[in-house]
């Protein structure tokens, strides 16, 4: 009599069996695509909300001396002001009568010089499109040249800020009420006899870390399409190498979070005790937001924020985007995050261990530690 011979899957057949039990019942779940859905539907519709609020401006007004007004076309959308003297037309340009002037380069002597012997001075900013309604292309200069505009500086921030917020709590919080609910059905005490406990966890995390990871990649071709389509190249231009960046920070980031989400999750055996357990880690998530939100125009705040591990996929490429990280920063703070994820995946192990199996009160972390 012959006895079927029964094998153990290996470590790495345990984890992608419990990740892909993970996404396909997040794909499963109606709750989860609805609001994947929505996220989606209002990143679209911020982007090209944002693009038609710039394309919809009224006429572009420049100033012009006797010397340069045949240089300025008859088109639509500029509004030509004829001023007696270059001198004056720049006055009209501080004041904030005209947008921008045009004027012999000699009255400029601050500017570099051009292929042509006129300029375009503006105060703050250029007037989107004046240069391409010209017949020549001049030279350009700014009366007040701003490091970056307010409110597209808080607006990146945002961006920033909310999707890492939004991915990190919700995927967070689904690991941390999936752990409970396995061990209030006792279904974790038939997953781990089957497969080592370390793979269960690692398999959470990365089954949700790629879910997470799809959504980020899907909102930053949604953002890629929508900037090209409502054309602003210029911010688009700005925002490929951050949004790369975010990309690989949000995923050790995430992969750190998820880690002690599914660590919190074990301690407690009833989900009306979840939030006791993830509330710390739910500050770490939130306080980022804040943060870029309050602080995005305070350079110190910005450095400290992308070297701290938590703060690092949002501080970090949101200075990438605004000009203020050297080359060499990002290299130093992933190195950072990623030194810091291994711990964190090495702690939230032993507590995810040593609390699994315990039923009833919530699970000290002491204790949590100390089991093996």
């Amino acid at each position: 009599m012959s006895t079927a011979s029964h094998t153990s899957p290996t470590t790495a057949q345990s984890i992608r069996l419990v990740a892909e039990r993970e996404i396909g019942s997040r794909l499963r779940s109606k709750a989860f695509v609805i609001s994947t859905l929505i996220l989606f539907a209002i990143a679209l519709a911020a982007v090209v909300w944002g693009g038609f609020t710039a394309s919809s401006t009224s006429a572009t007004t420049i100033a012009v001396t006797t010397e340069t007004s045949s240089l300025v076309p008859d088109a639509a959308g500029l509004e030509v002001t004829a001023a007696s003297s270059a001198d004056e037309a720049l006055a009209l340009v501080e004041d904030g009568t005209v947008s921008a002037a045009l004027v012999p380069s000699s009255a400029v002597p601050e500017a570099e010089a051009g292929a042509f012997d006129f300029t375009v001075v503006g105060d703050t900013e250029l007037p989107s499109g004046l240069l391409q309604s010209l017949s020549q292309v001049p030279a350009t200069y700014l009366l007040e040249p701003p490091s970056t505009d307010f409110l597209l500086r808080y607006f990146v921030a945002l961006g920033f800020g909310i999707v890492f917020l939004l991915a990190a709590s919700t995927f967070g919080g689904t690991i941390a009420q999936s752990v409970v609910e396995e061990k209030q059905t006792r279904v974790v005490e038939l997953l781990i006899s089957a497969i080592p406990v370390r793979a269960l966890l690692a398999g959470k995390v990365i089954g949700n870390t790629i879910l997470a990871m799809a959504q980020i990649l899907v909102l930053a071709a949604i953002a890629v399409v929508g900037l090209t389509v409502t054309d602003q190249q210029l911010v688009l231009a700005g925002l490929g190498g951050p949004l790369v960046w975010f990309a690989i920070f949000f995923l050790l980031g995430f992969v750190l979070l998820a880690s002690l989400f599914a660590a919190a999750g074990a301690m407690v055996s009833r989900q009306e005790d979840i939030g006791a357990t993830t509330a710390p880690i739910t500050m770490l998530v939130m306080l980022p937001y804040f943060l870029v939100i309050f602080f995005n125009d305070n350079p110190l705040v910005l450095t400290v924020m992308s070297y701290v591990p938590f703060s690092a996929p949002v501080g970090m490429p949101l200075r990438l985007y605004l000009g203020e990280a050297q080359w060499w920063e990002p290299l130093v703070s992933l190195v950072v995050l990623a030194a810091t994820c291994i711990a964190a995946i090495l702690v939230a192990s032993r507590i995810y261990s040593g609390s699994l199996l315990r039923m009833g009160a919530r699970v000290k972390l002491v204790d949590a530690l100390k089991s093996r």
